[in-house]
């Protein structure tokens, strides 16, 4: 008997199984990421601190399936805060696109999630 796998797996099955894992542990290091960012968000105080928007910026993700193109865009924006600290917050895109580069006003937020932006 030589040195190789006695299983009925042989060369392909082997490697099929361990992208099949890396794939699975994967998708479950990304769920327990998202579950702990949820998490963490809801246990933060909700604060509302004087802010401006130093930056706005958006992200186009393109999907291919069966002949059709499905484009997601994600919002961004960028608020610098009395401290001088910057923070960079996901939105829809109704929040983003009342907002402009210059406005000053009252941020709230919770941990990573933004709330709201009242105009001064």
């Amino acid at each position: 008997m030589g040195f190789g796998f006695h299983f009925g797996f042989g060369l392909f099955g082997v490697v099929f199984t361990l992208m099949f894992l890396l794939v699975f542990g994967m998708f479950i290091v990304i769920l327990v990421r998202n579950i702990s960012e949820w998490s963490r968000n809801n246990n933060s105080p909700r604060l509302t601190v004087p802010a401006v928007v130093v930056a706005k910026r958006t992200n186009v993700t393109h999907h291919h399936h069966n002949h059709h193109t499905h484009h997601s865009t994600s919002y961004y924006v960028t608020f610098q805060v009395e401290s001088g600290d910057r923070m960079e917050l996901h939105m829809s895109g109704q929040e983003y696109g009342l907002l402009v580069e210059g406005d000053s006003g009252e941020l709230t937020f919770q941990g990573t999630r933004y709330l709201g932006f009242k105009r001064q």
